[in-house]
């Protein structure tokens, strides 16, 4: 398999499943934005956008969606939540729910508040799409109701899919903003091995390929 990533992306979100399933993989870095600096990967995507799995003769280009893909084709278990088991249908809800609900209104802010030239920046976009995130995610605190993990009692691509929302949020100056459960709740799963190894294969990688290591999270 064959992931395209840029730094701090949502591509991290396959990224990191794909070191939790331990499959091998090659990682092929892009300057961010690739649309811009890449030119040549429109051929691969036509999109325009990262991530892009290429497996065989399949390519997809959401990472929530690679991440339920990796689970169900590659992780035997491990990483999904099969569909006989009692809360498959939370598994998935809060599996897009990491980026439908909590991606989404941060790459508003972050453009507006962060990427787009002064003239063009909108602090009043940043002020309402701020209070939709944490609004957002305190509801979710009351659906996670103090639990290590989202469902079925183990680590699943839905808490890679709801962590990255997470990392996401300090990237975007929220950190301080997150409510006690989130912030409790994400340092646990920084402390899943595969988190670091996904980090460190990501700067590995964009060392030796000559991309820059500072995140670019809104994607392609």
């Amino acid at each position: 398999m064959k992931l395209h990533h840029c730094v701090g992306a949502r591509s991290f979100r396959p990224l990191w499943a794909l070191e939790a399933l331990e499959l091998p993989y090659t990682l092929a870095m892009l300057p961010f934005p690739p649309r811009a600096r890449a030119k040549e990967y429109f051929a691969l995507n036509p999109l325009g956008t990262i991530p892009l799995l290429e497996d065989g003769a399949t390519r997809m280009t959401e990472s929530a969606a690679i991440c339920e893909y990796l689970a169900a084709r590659h992780g035997a278990g491990t990483l999904g939540v099969r569909p006989d088991e009692a809360e498959y249908g939370r598994y998935l809800n809060a599996l897009h729910f990491g980026e439908a609900t909590l991606t989404f209104p941060q790459t508003l802010v972050l453009r507006y508040g962060r990427f787009e030239p002064p003239e063009r920046r909108a602090p009043g976009i940043v002020e309402d799409y701020t209070r939709w995130f944490l609004s957002r995610l305190k509801g979710f605190g009351e659906v996670l109701g103090g639990r290590s993990y989202i469902c079925a009692g183990r680590f699943t691509a839905a808490d890679i899919s709801v962590g990255y929302a997470l990392m996401l949020a300090e990237f975007a100056g929220l950190g301080d903003q997150l409510p006690d459960f989130a912030k409790a709740y994400w340092e646990g799963l920084k402390a899943e091995p595969s988190y670091a190894r996904a980090l460190a294969a990501e700067r590995r990688a964009a060392e030796e390929q000559g991309v820059s290591p500072v995140p670019s999270p809104l994607g392609g």
